[in-house]
């Protein structure tokens, strides 16, 4: 058996667990840092680092060991999973201040024109020649003046005269013909009204491990505001045991939370309120 180095003293407590079980590994297998890291394809300096707590793993690393020694890694990826989340997130620099942008000196150039505003090659349209009337409104849109008119691009105009006659064809028909009308456009349909879904527990105990009809699971991790069938299974599993988690309804809220952590307050796992591997395995067996 090898004989460790002591781990460095601010590592926290998750981390610590992770490289002991990684050490207990290394310890049963009999393999020496040459053997894995041939066996694995990572460096002998890699796996040191790794099993003296200097840095975690990738999970193709955990992958290709539990592969050379033939065992089931999802014991020490749960372990990993949970000290990645105990490490501490690298801080994002703040962004600079930028300098306000200058305002424009009174002697700068012009404002940009409008789109709207009327160009050399197409001028607008005066009041009217001598002798023709002035028009109170815009041509077919009397709601447009006459100023606003003349104001306006060419295709403007035409769109805007387009649009208005087939407004005022459309409230035509609609009037001459009501009851077509109503047929054309018929009522909205009721809203659908949603139904919530019912989970029952039908509990199977299988090679000594419990079951409730809802879902086989044994590693998908669960966290407040889930729903679904994996949630139900877990609500189920808690009033196996005798921590009712207010009923089961598939819905990962605050009462179902709080049986989680008494739940792992009494099987003395680390108290989260997440499911993972750990708690799942705790549950079924």
């Amino acid at each position: 058996m090898a004989r460790w180095r002591h781990l460095p003293e601010d590592l926290d407590a998750l981390t610590v667990r992770f490289v002991a079980e990684l050490r207990r590994v290394k310890d049963g297998s009999g393999l020496s840092l040459a053997q894995i890291a041939a066996k694995t394809g990572y460096s002998t300096s890699s796996w040191d680092r790794y099993l003296n707590g200097r840095a975690l793993p990738p999970r193709d690393a955990l992958d290709a060991l539990s592969a050379a020694l033939g065992q089931d890694g999802t014991r020490l990826l749960a372990l990993l999973e949970l000290a990645e989340e105990a490490r501490p997130q690298p801080r994002q620099p703040e962004p600079e201040p930028q300098p306000p942008s200058p305002s424009p000196s009174p002697d700068g150039p012009p404002a940009t024109e409008s789109a709207d505003a009327p160009t050399d090659s197409e001028p607008p349209e005066g009041p009217g020649e001598p002798g023709e009337p002035e028009a109170s409104g815009a041509p077919g849109v009397p709601w447009l003046s006459r100023a606003a008119w003349v104001g306006r691009p060419r295709w403007r105009q035409l769109a805007t005269a387009g649009v208005a006659a087939l407004a005022g064809a459309a409230l035509t028909w609609l009037t001459v013909h009501p009851a077509q009308a109503s047929l054309a456009c018929p009522p909205p349909a009721a809203a659908a009204v949603s139904k919530r879904t019912l989970f029952t527990c039908s509990y199977v105990e299988k090679d000594g491990l419990w079951y409730a009809g809802n879902s086989t699971t044994r590693t998908h991790p669960l966290v407040v505001d889930m729903s679904g069938p994996d949630v139900a299974e877990l609500q189920c599993l808690m009033q196996r045991i005798g921590d009712s988690p207010g009923g089961i309804d598939g819905n990962f809220g605050p009462l179902t939370e709080a049986a989680v952590i008494k739940a792992q307050k009494a099987l003395h796992l680390d108290v989260d309120g997440q499911v993972g591997p750990l708690t799942w395995a705790a549950l079924r067996g």
